[in-house]
């Protein structure tokens, strides 16, 4: 190989792994961020999430549900009560994906709490339908769907949320629940994807 040629190749398969840190990079901090929401460290959380968004700002988990990195900080803001700072993460999450639900759940929450009543309760709304839609569509794959959700509790309280005549407090408690819920039903689903479980036999697999 000519040396310019070399040089080129050798300067290319150097990018490639630092990309590839990069991105391993990111994907372990919003690992630790989602530990960090999950056992109740939403302080953590934020400095994890903060670092991950700035590196890589389009970054969604890969999972079934897949969910972006600013809806991680947002909730993480939320969560710590730093309302400003939430309403922004999330509205940069719903304008990279308006299709990310627990973007507008957690926006609608947000709103909710600083006295944004209506456009806080439409947001929430929109984001239990989503996640109702998103859940019927993932238990629809007859390979994967028997490890979400299989009771239907999740789409369940949806549905009675929904049909409940809730007041703002009620609604957010509800809403938090939830968004809580489908957190650890993106945990146990994968274990138990992995492992087989929810169903029997060999139909697991990620």
């Amino acid at each position: 190989m000519q040396p310019k040629k070399l040089l080129m190749a050798t300067s290319m398969s150097a990018l490639v792994y630092l990309l590839g840190c990069a991105g391993t990079q990111v994907a372990g901090d919003v690992q630790a961020g989602r530990n960090a929401l999950y056992t109740g460290r939403p302080r953590d959380a934020v400095s994890y999430l903060i670092r991950a968004a700035e590196a890589d700002p389009e970054y969604k988990t890969p999972y079934r549900f897949p969910v972006g990195v600013f809806t991680y900080l947002g909730r993480a803001y939320y969560e710590t009560g730093r309302d400003e700072e939430a309403r922004k993460a999330l509205e940069k999450a719903v304008s990279l994906d308006k299709d990310d639900p627990l973007a507008h759940l957690y926006l609608g929450l947000t709103l909710l709490r600083t006295g944004d009543r209506d456009r806080g309760r439409k947001e929430i709304e929109g984001g239990l339908k989503g996640i109702h839609e998103t859940l019927e569509y993932i238990a629809s794959n007859n390979y994967h769907g028997i490890f979400w959700d299989p009771a239907r509790m999740i789409r369940s309280d949806i549905e009675r949320t929904l049909a409940g005549k809730l007041d703002d407090s009620q609604l957010a408690v509800a809403a938090q629940r939830i968004g809580s819920e489908v957190e650890e039903e993106i945990y146990k689903a994968r274990r138990d994807e992995s492992e087989g479980h929810r169903g029997g036999g060999d139909s697991g697999g990620n």
